[in-house]
């Protein structure tokens, strides 16, 4: 069957396609205030760190989403705990906004506060983010030094769920004036156009009832980086769509969490 997008808008919007979307955006900043209470974090500026019991096992990573111009740390920290039952200290990292910034300084910004963490946390790092946060996550293990040497050496897995690989398609929505995406920046910091950083195992996670775009997307990144020497897998979430499935990652022995601490003894 072809394929082809004729409403590029509409090929992008998620709540409009989502039952009860409105329900999920309000209920976020309620859980992730809970959670807080229960677990409050270090701050690093933008983002922030929670510690579990005891000596962490690794750091894993959630970057949050929201097409770079919506949401902060403090709607998502909920989404840590999985981590912390699981031993591992969780960093959820922010970012400068569009159109205060282009996704290009957002890139530097997560980098430098995974690189402040590593400094703090030993042992393995497990990198995640969700939507434009995926997009983030596979963006810190491109091999252009992305993530100082030292700190990408100790990757030990990156799953970006539903994530933006490909930035060019996102110039054709109404949302690029905010984004301000031109095709130099899209080349530069689309991860599907980039090298991936070799050894690093990739699984891109998507809901099986995302937009088609989402899956398209998951699976472009998992294609091309397979083709680049990349241990890499799409996974689609059966029943999942793009609001729920980062739910997983409060748990820890979801299927999501395993694969994503699944190899922090294997580098």
């Amino acid at each position: 069957m072809l394929y082809q997008v004729d409403d590029w808008d509409n090929a992008y919007a998620n709540g409009a396609h989502i039952p009860g979307a409105e329900a999920y955006f309000a209920s976020w900043p309620q859980s992730a205030a809970a959670f807080r209470e229960r677990h409050p974090s270090r701050d690093l500026g933008l983002g922030q760190l929670f510690m579990p019991q005891g000596a962490p096992r690794g750091l894993m990573v959630f970057i949050h989403g929201g097409y770079w111009m919506n949401t902060n740390p403090s709607f998502w920290s909920h989404l840590a705990e999985g981590a912390l039952l699981a031993g591992w200290a969780a960093l959820l990292p922010g970012y400068t906004l569009a159109p205060q910034a282009r996704i290009a300084q957002m890139t530097v910004q997560v980098a430098r506060q995974i690189a402040e963490a590593a400094e703090l946390i030993d042992g393995p790092i497990a990198l995640s983010g969700h939507s434009a946060g995926g997009h983030l996550a596979a963006r810190m293990i491109c091999d252009d030094g992305t993530l100082p040497a030292q700190v990408l050496a100790r990757v030990s897995a990156c799953v970006p769920i539903s994530p933006l690989s490909d930035l060019r398609p996102l110039m054709r929505t109404a949302m690029n004036a905010t984004l301000n995406i031109d095709l130099p920046e899209a080349l530069a910091e689309s991860p599907a156009l980039l090298q991936p950083a070799q050894g690093i195992p990739v699984t891109t996670w998507v809901g099986g009832s995302e937009r088609p775009e989402f899956l398209r997307q998951a699976r472009l990144l998992a294609d091309v980086w397979a083709g680049l020497g990349a241990a890499t897998e799409c996974v689609t979430a059966p029943g999942r769509h793009h609001f729920n499935v980062v739910e997983d990652l409060m748990r820890p022995n979801t299927p999501l969490m395993m694969r994503l601490l699944a190899y922090s003894g294997s580098r």
